[in-house]
């Protein structure tokens, strides 16, 4: 059966991109004020010169005549483009701290997707302007991912309805975005000030609250110093960072909805739910082989076993120890965890909480069918609404897709020499979008490796369904929507 389907129109996808280049140079004055302000010159130069550039072509874009509703695939192919754009151009200023091209990407592009692997070996040499915009990068980037992905990538059901989305969203994808945009921002920044104010009343230097609070929230976990969360002493200190950043791996639009209908809604929201358990498990789990296999005092273990679940939990990457150091149980919850990630509609990455409830609650209908009369009908149901068939596909092809991407970024590590588990743990990082590593990200790893890993964070960071429209045929070619 031939199914009707339309390409994208070139003429709106180049209109819609254009905007987000005008939006994404009104975002880069921040950095550059930042460098003025800290008296970096040369940095600020670059970034005036990517300002200007970025601004002419979108303004020139922007006037382009286009047809009016997009399609889901439009969108999907808009928001590629500019996860790829954004960390090339942002490339060029990076480099004025001392690191090479390739380097620069990779940094960029673990800013832009929000993961925190970096290459760089020695943060404490770097400039104040060089920890700002990374971290910078990584608030805007968790920011748009949420925008971009709750209002023009979710399809119409049972996840639709738990983040509050109407069904006729799709026919208006622009004008959902920025519906949704106003609410998310609004709670995106009130967690990052309380974050910020918080940090400050505990002792911590204002710069660094203000840069581990952009990195928290947005679960990016890029630190300003080289210790990563050791690099604040103060163990309440610590515990605010990771409590920021479990509260990025929250719904977004789940605030706005708790505001508007009673923090009840919050508390009886299933995804919420999962999320504090899996990672109250994954705490339990760690602090366990850290007291049998690592030799932890039980104290130890328990602190650090929450601070690192918890930040695996959310995909934020922060760590309050030497991971690459830690036995191999530690390791592989870690991996557990990262791999699974917080909730749709969050800046955390991973499989996300609800798919893994859809798969448990798959597996609990098999067993109820086992003892059920053969005409009874037994119905996946999830939160008390039913389970359409569309949504259990779209959860396991994910799934399936993730766990195949993963084999397949694991096989150069391993042909090139490195342990199998730290492999894993790197690739599963990068693809969950997490960014705690095992050691094995550094300036001299194999430029493939790099590469593999730069993949990983861009097709983990749009959930990998984007990509796959966006290199599919049939997206360019084919019959296109006349309005």
């Amino acid at each position: 059966m031939r199914v009707l389907r339309f390409a994208v129109r070139p003429t709106l996808l180049l209109k819609y991109f254009g905007q987000l280049c005008a939006a994404l140079a009104a975002l880069t004055l921040v950095p550059l004020g930042a460098s003025l302000l800290l008296g970096d010159l040369r940095v600020s130069m670059r970034y005036a010169i990517v300002i200007a550039g970025i601004l002419l072509m979108g303004f020139g874009l922007m006037r382009l005549q286009a047809p009016k509703g997009m399609q889901t695939n439009e969108a999907m192919v808009v928001t590629a483009l500019i996860f790829l754009f954004s960390p090339l151009v942002m490339a060029w200023p990076t480099m004025a701290s001392g690191l090479g091209f390739l380097d620069a990407l990779f940094e960029t592009i673990s800013a832009v997707t929000t993961t925190g692997l970096s290459t760089v070996a020695n943060l404490e040499d770097k400039t104040e302007t060089f920890l700002f915009s990374r971290a910078w990068m990584q608030w805007v980037g968790g920011l748009g991912i949420v925008v971009l992905s709750i209002a023009a990538m979710m399809q119409p059901g049972l996840v639709a309805k738990r983040l509050d989305i109407s069904e006729d969203y799709e026919n208006d994808l622009v004008g959902s975005t920025r519906a949704h945009a106003r609410r998310v921002a609004m709670a995106y920044t009130i967690l990052t000030v309380i974050s910020v104010f918080a940090l400050g009343l505990f002792g911590t230097r204002w710069f660094d609250a203000i840069l581990y609070s952009l990195a928290a929230v947005s679960t990016g976990g890029f630190s300003p110093h080289n210790a990563s969360l050791q690099g604040i002493e103060d163990i309440y200190s610590q515990a605010v960072v990771i409590v920021a950043s479990m509260a990025g791996g929250i719904s977004l639009v789940l605030y706005h909805r708790a505001y508007r209908d009673g923090w009840k809604v919050a508390i009886y929201d299933r995804q919420l739910q999962a999320f504090i358990a899996a990672g109250l498990l994954t705490t339990l789990l760690l602090a366990w082989f850290l007291r049998y296999q690592d030799g932890f005092s039980w104290v130890a273990a328990l602190r650090h076993g929450a601070l690192n679940a918890l930040s695996a939990q959310s995909t934020a990457g922060f760590a309050s120890m030497d991971i690459p150091k830690s036995g191999d149980g530690a390791k592989l919850t870690l991996i557990l965890s990262m791999a699974v990630g917080g909730s749709i509609g969050s800046t955390a990455g991973g499989i996300k909480i609800i798919r893994l409830l859809i798969v448990l609650r798959l597996l609990y209908l098999v067993v109820q069918r086992a003892g059920a009369p053969p005409n009874a009908v037994v119905e996946a149901r999830l939160s008390g609404r039913r389970i359409e068939a569309d949504e259990i596909q779209n959860a396991l092809q994910l799934i399936v897709v993730f766990v195949l991407i993963i084999a397949m970024s694991w096989m150069p590590f391993l042909a090139l020499g490195y342990a199998p588990l730290d492999s894993l743990f790197e690739v599963v990082s990068a693809l969950g979008t997490a960014g705690i590593s095992a050691g094995i990200t550094t300036a001299d790893l194999h430029p493939l490796l790099k590469g593999v890993l730069c993949t990983d964070m861009l097709l983990g960071r749009l959930e990998i369904v984007a990509w796959l429209v966006f290199v599919y045929p049939g997206t360019w070619i084919g019959q296109k929507r006349e309005e």
